[in-house]
């Protein structure tokens, strides 16, 4: 049996997040052809690499991870779909992701020993 990590709540959330983000064009109306399928591709890509990450964990996974969120960042005004409600869905679900990664990895690089008490 796999031992559990406390970083992979983590992954967790961005299962979470990627589920939103698939189901966001139809929880805000999306009218953009464009801004649906950037969110639906974009949330199956976060949620395959988060459950891959709690099966197998891997650190490219959070490479990954950052490099997707990065993109929702940018995509609505490298896809056209800037100044919508869409927009704001995919920064917002973009700086989570990139937040969750970023902490993830410094959680695996420079987080103190669980048996080191001072």
């Amino acid at each position: 049996m796999r031992k559990w990590r406390n970083e992979q709540i983590l992954d967790v959330y961005n299962v979470i997040l990627g589920a939103i983000l698939i189901l966001s064009p139809w929880l805000f109306a999306f009218e953009r052809e464009p801004a649906r399928l950037d969110a639906w591709m974009t949330g199956i890509a976060v949620m395959v690499v988060s459950i891959a990450a709690l099966w197998v964990f891997s650190e490219w996974e959070e490479w990954t991870r950052l490099l997707l969120g990065l993109w929702m960042i940018v995509s609505p005004w490298l896809l056209g779909f800037a100044h919508t409600a869409a927009m704001h869905i995919a920064i917002g679900v973009g700086l989570m992701v990139v937040y969750l990664a970023i902490l993830e990895l410094w959680l695996i690089h420079y987080a103190p020993e669980q048996g080191s008490r001072a």
